[in-house]
């Protein structure tokens, strides 16, 4: 979409959505690209997203997707790209024109806003890790993690009857995930390269009261972000470990989702900055 002109809309979309940072972010890249771009947050509930996508008009360019919409989107795509049906989940709906009609494009960034984060912090391949939860962001993780080189990832999950999404991911990933306890986490911790945590910050809290000792520089990405640094990412620090912080994963993904959208490279400055100025509020 380079070159696009005047004004559009985009928005996120997904339910409850009073706590999404998509807005603060999108709107900093349109300020800084000089677009004349509209992005608002939707509250859109389980079941009604078809009639949501029907109803967009031509200014449209856009959509962000949060829970619950992520998978429901999938058959309603009319193309899928390939990284959305590996992990089975789309965080980003693209509306393009095609022969005078509208194509909507399925794609997810999730994967690349894991992996950016790492390679900012240095980390651009590893052999052993571990992903705490099991539901789409784990499944995102898994894709991120096997891009570095972890084909055969510990997963720790409370109940592995809820990782059924995870499971059939990693056979089309040819990726084998190791199943773990939770309360088995503070014995492999020193044995690690990489880590994700999914979990709310309360559940990682659990597990930072029982981390003894973590590898020198390890790396944990934590994506939670609300609070800023939670009990698990201050405690895998405090042992020598490396933390980044899910805001840097939040950017990257939308920075990718502004790429994707406008055709321009996104200014990740510019959004880095709004980001930090909302969250230290």
């Amino acid at each position: 979409m380079s070159g696009v002109t005047g004004m559009r809309r985009a928005g996120v979309l997904g339910h409850p959505i009073g706590h999404s940072l998509s807005p603060v972010l999108h709107r900093a890249a349109y300020a800084s690209l000089g677009l004349e771009w509209s992005y608002d947050a939707y509250d859109v509930p389980s079941g009604s997203l078809a009639s949501f996508l029907a109803g967009m008009d031509d200014a449209w360019a856009g959509l962000s997707l949060t829970m619950p919409l992520k998978v429901e989107a999938l058959p309603l795509m009319d193309f899928t790209e390939s990284m959305a049906k590996l992990v089975g989940a789309i965080n980003t709906v693209l509306v393009q024109s095609v022969g005078g009609g509208r194509q909507l494009v399925g794609a997810n960034t999730d994967v690349w806003g894991i992996q950016a984060a790492f390679r900012e912090a240095g980390v651009s391949s590893a052999g052993s890790g571990l992903i705490i939860g099991g539901g789409a962001t784990a499944t995102s993780a898994m894709a991120a993690l096997g891009a570095l080189g972890v084909t055969a990832p510990y997963v720790a999950v409370r109940s592995r009857g809820r990782a059924g999404g995870l499971l059939r991911a990693a056979t089309k990933m040819g990726v084998t995930p190791r199943f773990i306890d939770l309360a088995d986490v503070a014995t492999l911790a020193p044995s690690l390269d990489v880590a994700v945590s999914t979990v709310p910050a309360d559940a990682g809290a659990t597990l930072a009261s029982s981390l003894v000792t973590v590898r020198e520089g390890a790396a944990l990405l934590d994506a939670i972000y609300d609070p800023l640094v939670t009990p698990l990412g201050a405690a895998w620090a405090a042992r020598g470990g490396t933390r980044i912080g899910g805001e840097r994963m939040l950017l990257h993904q939308a920075g990718e989702q502004v790429r994707l959208m406008t055709g321009h490279d996104a200014p990740l400055d510019a959004m880095g900055a709004a980001l930090d100025t909302t969250l230290r509020r």
